[in-house]
């Protein structure tokens, strides 16, 4: 626990325009993984949404949190197609970048009025934005909004929501968060 930076909430809200992987639907859910460093092993750390039934647009509306100790390790989230006799089918994945959002965590924001755009950062080959994501400080909180274009399959997108949650002594505090540039997975459209 000594490493941990703080927590990660992420709203998964909804789907837009999932792939059908039954007849002309899907039963899908979220899984969302990080790897976890505990010396001498790796750890992966999964928590995942409830399955909602019978949409290609599902509204999960479910908050996960991870616990982050590195912010260089990738997030992943990936939408799978839940089957009762054959093993989940996979309906897309992205990586969450996080770094501008904690790069916006280092500056001051305490006297501005709640609702207001502090970054915005457009979609580019090095993120899986499907459009530009507005950094928001809301009731005294930053607040990231994203639609992610979902890779390695033919179309959907999934929105989610971030949020820090900074723990009393832990590394993380508004000034302390670390990290260096990581080329990570690419996002083409």
């Amino acid at each position: 626990m000594e490493d941990l930076i703080g927590l990660l909430r992420i709203r998964v809200l909804r789907g837009i325009n999932l792939v059908a992987r039954d007849t002309r639907t899907s039963d899908s859910y979220v899984v969302i993984t990080r790897a976890q460093q505990a010396w001498p092993l790796s750890l992966i750390v999964k928590v995942k949404t409830g399955v909602v039934r019978n949409t290609c647009n599902p509204e999960w509306n479910d908050e996960l949190t991870l616990s982050i100790t590195d912010p260089n390790i990738p997030i992943l989230l990936r939408v799978y197609d839940k089957d009762t006799f054959t093993s989940d089918d996979k309906m897309g994945d992205v990586e969450i970048d996080i770094k501008p959002y904690l790069e916006c965590m280092k500056k001051e924001f305490q006297n501005l009025p709640t609702g207001t755009v502090v970054d915005r950062v457009q979609p580019n080959s090095e993120n899986c934005l499907g459009n530009e994501s507005c950094i928001i400080w809301s009731n005294g909180k930053l607040v990231q909004d994203m639609s992610l274009r979902l890779r390695n399959v033919e179309h959907g997108e999934v929105e989610i929501q971030i949020e820090w949650l900074a723990l009393p002594g832990s590394k993380g505090s508004r000034h302390e968060v670390r990290f260096i540039p990581l080329l990570i997975g690419q996002c083409l459209p």
